[in-house]
């Protein structure tokens, strides 16, 4: 069931959070990150107040505080970057454990770190409590372009699957004493994604001739979280 490509980012539960529309969580996670994303960064009371509303709602939708926590872990590189904005940041230095750090890139770095932090978070609470087939219908009742919520359902769809291919490569790499991990080894690596993309983009081609094979004009049954067709939705062009 490709709707269920998401579960790895959705945690089960029947809190009122889970049961609020799909399409009003959305709005929710929009409004609050670009209200965090327009806060002065030295407005520093102003965040954890920011933070007490996203952890708030995981408790109320009874998500492990753990759970969410480990998933962040997306963020380390965005956080490695911000940690190195202090030492190559310019402006007044100032003393921090005998390093010289730049005031300005201290800011800078706090500001990036918390909002990047507050948005990931917020985000994960959506995925935590939301079903990708609720997304996507969210999604459409906030009159997303029809075909853009259909590359989106296809993305879900065939994740697992590139994911997949993606790990049977790797491990034939291995298998033949080719560690991805080296760089020695990072020219075959690149030619073997390279592979990956062509067969994905083939099996793509694949699927739209099957799928117009049956009859698709541009329309994909509206599914819900159990598999049910619903309602249909037009599409524009051929929605290749």
């Amino acid at each position: 069931m490709g709707a269920a490509h998401g579960h790895r980012l959705h945690h089960h539960g029947h809190s009122a959070v889970h049961r609020a529309p799909a399409h009003l969580k959305i709005l929710t996670l929009v409004g609050f990150v670009l209200l965090v994303v327009a806060t002065p960064r030295e407005w520093y009371a102003v965040f954890p107040a920011y933070l007490a509303v996203v952890v708030g709602t995981v408790v109320a939708a009874r998500v492990p505080l753990g759970w969410v926590l480990r998933r962040m872990v997306i963020e380390v590189p965005f956080l490695v970057f911000a940690a190195l904005v202090p030492f190559v940041a310019h402006g007044p230095r100032t003393e921090v454990l005998g390093l010289s750090l730049s005031e300005p890139g201290l800011v800078a770095a706090w500001g990036l770190a918390v909002k990047g932090t507050l948005g990931v978070m917020a985000s994960l609470t959506l995925a935590a409590t939301t079903e990708p087939t609720e997304v996507l219908t969210g999604l459409r009742r906030l009159r997303l372009p029809p075909l853009l919520v259909e590359i989106m359902s296809f993305m879900l769809r065939y994740l697992d699957v590139v994911t997949a291919d993606l790990g049977r490569t790797l491990t034939s790499m291995r298998s033949r004493g080719c560690e991805p991990r080296s760089p020695r080894h990072w020219p075959a690596l690149a030619r073997s994604l390279g592979a990956l993309f062509i067969r994905s983009y083939e099996r793509g081609e694949r699927v739209h001739l099957a799928m117009l094979a049956r009859g698709y004009t541009g329309t994909l049954p509206v599914t819900t979280a159990t598999g049910t067709a619903t309602t249909t939705v037009r599409a524009s062009g051929t929605g290749r």
